[in-house]
């Protein structure tokens, strides 16, 4: 009788496997989903990103006929949220729905420890993106940047700016405007934009950086005062706001917002889950009330996100390290 080689089987296995991989995940993503999607949002509920979540969540769910819910998870500036999508299983039924933070920016630029790997994490869609405004509440007298500036240089530390917590693009608009500026502004970081943007409306702060959508509808009502923009150029809904960069060469402040999920996550499925948000963001009545606030809608691949989410690391990462910003 001939011995069966089983070397040759200890070869063969792992290879056929292998091969078997990529279908397994095709077949996996065909019937993906078959039942509640929740969509993590590590921030208090009100804000832009909790707003936003819920609008994508809304479309998927009515494209999927699944129960997609938004989740709020806020604390430790994202990282408690951030780390319970990271610990979830690589199945895309627990997704993260975040900004730069989280993504971009904390790992060996503004914490030095963290719990959780952000460069493992799935890449799945950049969503949205809009620009940044300056607002400030109507107590505070100064018209234009220039005065606002000249009033903070001869009274360091009397104004406060709002952000949506350590290491926000928010947060770091302010950072590199006070760094531009030459001034002391005393920074105050909330759970989230939501609760930061009612205290500026409150008067309990004096300005705040926020992404354009959200705080429009204040602006138009007069309950907030712009002064700039963090773009290049003036924005067709605020044409009388001016680029901030024309008081402060090279400054810019834009936000975004992206969806990711737990590391290990198919590519099948996150290339899935890609498609459907970037169908959802073409939809008539999305693409319109994006537009109305200024917010614009992306919908990219995953590997369109890694790309972007580069670039935007290395371009944060010289503003936080030549001021010395840490959120430790």
């Amino acid at each position: 009788m001939t011995r069966f080689p089983y070397a040759v089987l200890r070869v063969l296995l792992p290879a056929l496997f292998l091969t078997s991989l990529p279908c397994a995940h095709t077949a996996i993503a065909q019937e993906y989903p078959n039942k509640p999607i929740r969509v993590i949002v590590p921030a208090a509920p009100g804000g832009a990103l909790d707003r936003l979540s819920r609008m994508v969540a809304e479309k998927l769910q009515a494209k999927w006929r699944q129960p997609v819910i938004a989740e709020n998870r806020p604390g430790g500036g994202g990282n408690v949220g951030a780390e319970f999508v990271f610990k979830s299983a690589p199945d895309a039924y627990t997704l993260l729905f975040t900004d730069a933070g989280q993504i971009a920016l904390y790992k060996n630029l503004l914490y030095s420890k963290l719990a959780y790997d952000p460069d493992a994490f799935a890449m799945v869609s950049l969503v949205t993106r809009s620009p940044a405004v300056l607002v400030v509440h109507p107590k505070v007298k100064e018209d234009d940047v220039q005065q606002l500036i000249a009033f903070a240089r001869a009274n360091p530390d009397k104004l406060n700016y709002g952000s949506a917590g350590n290491g926000t693009t928010l947060h770091l608009a302010g950072e590199l405007f006070k760094a531009k500026a030459g001034v002391k502004i005393v920074h105050i970081p909330y759970k989230g934009s939501g609760p930061a943007l009612a205290d500026l409306l409150g008067g309990q702060v004096d300005m705040m950086f926020h992404g354009l959508g959200f705080v429009l509808p204040h602006i138009r009502a007069g309950k907030l005062r712009p002064l700039g923009i963090g773009t290049e150029k003036r924005n067709a809904l605020l044409p009388n706001v001016p680029p901030i960069a024309e008081v402060l060469p090279g400054f810019a402040a834009i936000s975004w917002h992206v969806m990711v999920a737990p590391p290990g996550t198919p590519p099948a499925l996150t290339n899935s889950l890609s498609a459907a948000i970037a169908e959802s963001l073409r939809l008539p009545d999305v693409t319109r009330q994006l537009s109305d606030l200024g917010i614009e809608p992306i919908g990219s691949t995953p590997a369109e996100m890694a790309g972007f989410i580069a670039q935007e690391r290395e371009r944060f990462a010289s503003v936080i390290r030549s001021n010395g910003i840490s959120a430790d």
